[in-house]
């Protein structure tokens, strides 16, 4: 991978043969595992300047309409998070000179706060091409990293590293977008279209989907409550005139049913109810969701471009047969994309019901894959993966000049872009929207064997036992891999509270990038041995500070609590009176401790506490820096290695945590920036 410094240029041809389409990665990482920023990308003419407002892409206008920029999202890393963008290259207008590539941070946050500030750009296949570090960061509150710029029919990238202390609204400015600086108490036009909410989350019913409007220039205009501006920005409380028709989502509750009882099942596009056995599921599981990526171009286009798939039409097949030895294969799927005369295709291997992937078999498609020219071989199961540990041990042969990518979805994954399709960002018409509730509702049901991570493996009872007996040593294997099964976990839970609140949610992972996972699985797997407890810690957008998740397997207890501080300048009972309030419809056994610098502070129920708030206040009149909000749940007693309670009790947690406690509390502030 070559390394950029601040100022250097290179051409793209040079190091890759394939960056027709590339993926930049902006990533950083935080010891204290608060810190996060959004990315944005502007399109520049050859002005310097962009051509409309549209041209500027961030969390509410993740994508444009010919697929030349979308904003993948962020995972998490080794020690931070990872913001990704999908630029195709060959699909951007040819009056687009330059694409920047920027970030930006939350509220009073600043980036010498975060460390590792970093941009990484890999070319269609996933190979990593250059790297940039920004080193020296400190009041900034938003970076330009780098860019993307043609010269003749060349694309090439500079390495910036610009920072901006008046955050995205004056990066924004610099390249003439409009900044909205309306008040909040901006007056609506009459009879202008406004936007609809559409119904609250599942999640205790707790929080309101997010929608974007979109006017003709295809920019966003306004966004409801529960929508997350971009880092930085608040969304004003008055809504605006309306110039076009907003994008279309369900509303979560249900129309009353004509049916004359419960007995009457309502007539689905896709039954499961029928499905007896595995190979039924995978053929049925397979067929309903590539047609649904097809015929759904927003969908499909969100599932294929993070592992390098152009913009442009797709087809998908099941049950091709392709020869290969001595007889033919015959892989569940096979997607084709086509763009400007040229096909990418992509062999899709699928697994249900918690069927382990083969190795042999995901060998097999990817050496008829790289015979044939194709360019990615895709698997898909109910496990997730996990960064530094393949799901499936193949071989790569390095004298074929063809390279072929290995990627692998969960099916957590296809509902989580799914449900954020349909519920909170909308798609283009009504029969997509539709469509996409038929394919939510298949994945979801029982009999589909597509309901993400169940299974803590075969390590979880004899761990548990372990720790029962007080048996289990530092450097069992065992222990490992019930950390990386509670990593998966974890991550599952991101993704499916993500879909349901319409918001980011990402485990937080502490800790120095370049970390080796399999050395930080270690050391937690120790720990696991020497207390006996599973701990997390999940970042969601717009939550008050970070939520943190601990399974005690000694005790069987879980607990799910979060810190949330104190306004500036507040008296102390003025605090502790506000909390109660908010927590009004909070559980009566919900555990709140003040957080006192560097001493114990006062801790009580909050069915004790709410006659008697003077009661949280410390002795001796110590300063109060926060309160810690903590509820308390049994852990599934089930102790196999299948569907346990365990996970079902994982996620009853942090739904109730998050619907009876979170939800209540002030949403985190951000700072106003441009709105388009």
């Amino acid at each position: 991978m070559h390394e950029m410094t601040k100022g250097a240029n290179i051409g793209l041809a040079a190091l890759s043969e394939d960056t027709g389409s590339v993926i930049v990665s902006l990533s950083w990482s935080s010891a204290a595992g608060a810190g996060d920023a959004d990315v944005s990308v502007l399109l520049l003419g050859g002005d310097g300047r962009v051509r409309s407002d549209a041209d500027f892409f961030f969390y509410n206008n993740p994508a444009s309409p010919d697929g030349s920029v979308q904003l993948l999202g962020k995972t998490p890393t080794g020690s931070g998070s990872e913001d990704r963008i999908s630029l195709d290259l060959t699909a951007m207008p040819a009056d687009v000179d330059r694409a920047v590539l920027a970030a930006s941070q939350y509220g009073d946050a600043r980036f010498g706060e975060l460390d590792d500030l970093r941009l990484t750009l890999s070319d269609r296949a996933g190979e990593a091409l250059l790297g940039y570090t920004i080193a020296g960061a400190s009041t900034e509150s938003a970076f330009l990293f780098g860019e993307l710029y043609r010269r003749g029919e060349e694309w090439k990238f500079r390495a910036i590293g610009q920072g901006y202390e008046t955050g995205l609204a004056g990066l924004a400015t610099d390249f003439g977008i409009d900044v909205d600086d309306a008040s909040e108490d901006a007056p609506v036009e009459e009879g202008a279209g406004q936007t609809e909410t559409t119904g609250q989350a599942s999640v205790g019913q707790a929080v309101s989907a997010a929608e974007v409007a979109v006017r003709p220039d295809g920019a966003p205009e306004a966004a409801a409550a529960g929508a997350a501006p971009p880092a930085g920005a608040t969304v004003p409380r008055a809504r605006r005139p309306r110039t076009a028709k907003k994008k279309v989502t369900l509303p979560r509750a249900e129309k009353k049913s004509l049916a004359e009882n419960d007995s009457w099942r309502t007539a689905r596009l896709f039954p499961a109810g029928s499905l007896k056995s595995d190979r039924e599921r995978e053929g049925r599981a397979t067929s309903v969701l590539l047609s649904v990526m097809a015929e759904v171009p927003e969908f499909g286009r969100r599932l294929t471009a993070g592992f390098g798939a152009p913009a442009g039409r797709m087809q998908t097949f099941t049950e091709v047969a392709l020869p290969h030895g001595d007889g033919p294969r015959r892989p569940d799927g096979v997607i084709r994309v086509e763009r400007a005369g040229k096909l990418w295709t992509a062999l899709v291997e699928t697994k249900t019901n918690g069927n382990a992937l083969r190795s042999e078999q995901v060998q097999n498609y990817l050496d008829i894959a790289a015979r044939r020219g194709y360019e990615a071989v895709i698997t898909l199961s109910n496990d997730v993966a996990l960064e530094g540990r393949p799901l499936v041990q193949v071989k790569t042969d390095g004298r074929r000049k063809h390279k072929v990518v290995l990627w692998h979805l969960s099916w957590a994954e296809v509902t989580y872009q799914a449900q954020t399709l349909i519920r909170h960002e909308g798609v283009g018409n009504a029969a997509h929207a539709w469509l996409l509730q038929e394919l939510l509702h298949y994945l979801q049901h029982e009999n589909s064997g597509c309901h993400g991570f169940q299974n803590m493996g075969p390590a979880w009872v004899p761990v548990r036992n372990g720790i029962d007996t007080e048996t289990l040593c530092r450097g069992d294997e065992r222990a490992v891999e019930v950390v990386e099964s509670w990593e998966r976990l974890i991550r599952q839970v991101c993704l499916r509270l993500g879909g349901e609140l319409g918001q980011k949610a990402l485990p937080v992972q502490r800790g120095r990038r370049g970390t080796d996972p399999h050395a930080r699985r270690t050391v937690l797997a120790d720990r696991l041995c020497d207390e006996g407890r599973l701990s997390a810690e999940l970042r969601v957008d717009g939550a008050p500070g970070v939520l943190a998740l601990t399974a005690d397997l000694r005790t069987g207890k879980l607990r799910t609590s979060i810190d949330t501080p104190v306004p500036d300048g507040s008296y102390p009972l003025t605090s502790a009176k506000r909390l109660i309030r908010l927590l009004a419809k909070a559980p009566a056994d919900l555990h709140v401790e003040t957080l006192v610098e560097g001493d114990n502070g006062p801790r009580g129920t909050l069915e004790r506490l709410r006659p008697e708030p003077a009661d949280l206040l410390p002795k001796r009149g110590a300063a109060i820096t926060g309160f810690r909000l903590s509820l308390f749940k049994g852990m599934g007693a089930t102790r196999g290695s299948a569907a346990s309670g365990f996970i079902r009790s994982v996620d009853e947690a942090v739904d109730q945590f998050y619907a009876n406690v979170v939800a209540h509390l002030p949403a985190f502030e951000r700072r106003p920036a441009p709105t388009t």
